[in-house]
């Protein structure tokens, strides 16, 4: 039986060595190297969508790679495609080592200078293995093995933007189409979505924080079932307790979502910490919510450039929208698609406290009027997002597909981007 594997190794000359020695193994075939820890996951969950045997049943990963630290990368492979083998190359072949790696989900270790007896008996090893889970997998329809659901994290430019609002209405848009959806509070110390859904709770993403495997019954535990369907994961209500989610839990806790749920929305808030950072790293859609004023897009521009210089994201790979959006402001869509270097959404969300303050008031924001234009709005993102099935998209002709579909024509009353008029500056055709 041929063996696929897959290499990840950042160093040129060390993916050139292991290149070698894979090609000379019997029965084996060796996939081109990936350089870092983003591409690996991308082109797994690639494959994973195809089918599931598309998978490679032995992935390689180089103490080095980066920028997602070894281990940690491990785990979410581990998590994310439970069938493959992942065997760590590494200089250190101490017990400590060993004992973490197996923690987290290795199925070996090979030490560098690596050699052709250890390699073969290491890769037969993890693509044994691999079979055997497939096998097994293949026969239990319930258990989950492709490459997860899809993550979106929403993040405010400042604070006071509507990144929450945000987040629990497309939520609701995409629970409402069918899917199972998980809505998570990472804004860890000022997080209000108990607030909004009017949710009394004991536990929080803290009582996950430390635990090393995170069951299908534990995290069930920490989920709070919602009168709407959603599944709500909420900031701890001591905010200072936040600091006792790191980046690895975070990583642990989202893979965990992602397994269970169709869509899981992640209220990042405005203020970035080490747990919010790898959401918005392993984040399918990472949305960034701004207001059409000189402050906020100050904000939203220093956000996308720290996310680039932390190796975060990239601003081509952001969605910003713009909230509380009117058809005079000097700010348009397309000035903060060019300061801010990322795409702005077709859809813009209309400035009108006054439909969203009754239903923020009682804590009652998923029982804000169907008719409300804000809600119309963001559940028209939803669809531009992709987290609607197809049977909830709005008719063809119908106000709101167009605004889905970002066409305005002869509709003064649309939101959305602005059009140019003839001679003169960029005029939105948005309502208030």
């Amino acid at each position: 039986m041929t063996t696929r594997i897959l290499p990840a190794v950042g160093d040129p000359d060390a993916a050139r060595s292991l290149t070698t020695l894979l090609s000379q193994l019997p029965d084996a075939e060796p996939a081109g190297p990936v350089t870092d820890s983003t591409q690996l996951i991308d082109t797994l969950a690639r494959l994973a969508g195809e089918a599931l045997d598309e998978l490679p049943e032995v992935v390689l990963v180089h103490e080095r790679i980066g920028p997602v630290p070894a281990l940690e990368l491990i785990r979410e492979v581990s998590l994310r495609f439970p069938s493959v083998g992942v065997v760590m190359i590494t200089t250190d072949a101490s017990p400590h080592l060993f004992a973490d790696a197996m923690d987290s989900g290795a199925r070996g270790l090979v030490t560098l200078p690596v050699g052709y007896e250890e390699l073969a008996n290491r890769v037969q090893a993890a693509a044994q293995w691999s079979t055997g889970v497939r096998r097994h997998l293949s026969s239990a329809n319930d258990v989950f093995t492709g490459p997860g659901g899809t993550v979106v994290t929403v993040t405010g430019a400042k604070g006071g933007v509507g990144a929450t609002v945000t987040a629990i209405q497309l939520a609701l848009a995409a629970q409402a189409s069918g899917h199972t959806v998980a809505l998570v509070d990472m804004d860890l110390q000022t997080g209000d979505i108990a607030s909004f859904l009017d949710v009394q709770f004991r536990r929080s993403l803290v009582d996950l924080a430390l635990i090393t495997d995170i069951s299908p019954r534990v995290l069930a535990d920490a989920v709070f079932s919602h009168s709407t369907g959603l599944a709500l994961l909420l900031a701890p209500g001591e905010g200072e307790r936040g600091e006792e989610v790191s980046d690895r839990s975070a990583r642990q806790i989202v893979s965990a979502l992602r397994s269970r749920y169709e869509i899981v929305v992640i209220d990042c808030g405005g203020q970035m910490n080490g747990a919010n950072a790898a959401a918005i790293e392993m984040a399918d859609t990472a949305l960034l919510v701004t207001t059409p004023d000189v402050v906020a897009v100050r904000g939203a521009k220093r956000i996308v450039r720290m996310w680039e210089r932390l190796q975060i994201r990239k601003a081509e790979e952001t969605v910003t929208l713009v909230n509380r959006f009117t058809r005079n402001t000097e700010i348009q869509p397309p000035l903060i698609q060019k300061i801010t270097g990322t795409r702005v959404a077709a859809v813009a969300v209309p400035a009108n406290f006054k439909e969203l303050q009754a239903a923020v008031d009682s804590g009652r924001l998923h029982e804000l009027d169907a008719k409300s234009t804000v809600k119309q709005a963001l559940w028209g993102l939803a669809g531009e997002l992709g987290i609607v099935k197809p049977s909830a998209t709005p008719k063809k002709g119908s106000a709101l597909a167009k605004r889905n579909s970002g066409t305005f024509k002869n509709d003064r009353g649309s939101i959305g981007r602005p059009r140019r008029r003839r001679g003169g500056p960029a005029d939105a055709e948005g309502t208030r």
